[in-house]
């Protein structure tokens, strides 16, 4: 599989996008301690003297949704992408489908954390609709063998 071009294509996409979503993921950790709260009264003591127990504040519960998001997202676009490139699909065709793809979700987090509107319904129905497009190239080449 290394010597595969499409697989070399959807495995850079796979990084990027795992990147997209640690990067969410750290990103919660410092915007729930710039806040100074923690839903977890064990992690009081780590945080500050200063941190409260509570729910998410507006800031952190963004932060949380963006990176809900993008999971719900990409994983199901990895599996799909994977299957893709074991279908044998072209680099060019694995090139613009995760391409595409993966610059949609990096969109999408971006503007969902700058609360970019209409940029982020934008991204996510791009991101979207490369999904449905890979599904339908999927199913044409299980059905027509190809």
């Amino acid at each position: 599989m290394s010597q595969n071009p499409s697989f070399l294509i959807y495995s850079a996409s796979m990084i990027v996008l795992c990147l997209n979503v640690l990067g969410l993921w750290v990103y919660s950790g410092v915007v729930r301690n710039r806040a100074q709260v923690t839903p977890n009264p064990e992690d009081i003591r780590t945080i500050t003297k200063s941190a409260q127990l509570g729910s998410d504040p507006p800031e952190i519960q963004r932060v949380l949704r963006a990176h809900r998001n993008a999971v719900d997202n990409i994983v199901p676009f990895a599996l799909l992408g994977l299957l893709l490139v074991l279908w044998g699909a072209s680099p060019l065709v694995t090139g613009i489908l995760t391409g595409v793809f993966t610059a949609a979700r990096l969109g999408h987090s971006l503007a969902y954390l700058g609360e970019k509107q209409p940029w982020r319904t934008i991204s996510f129905a791009v991101g979207a609709l490369d999904t449905v497009v890979l599904v339908v190239f999927l199913a044409k080449a299980m059905i027509t063998g190809a």
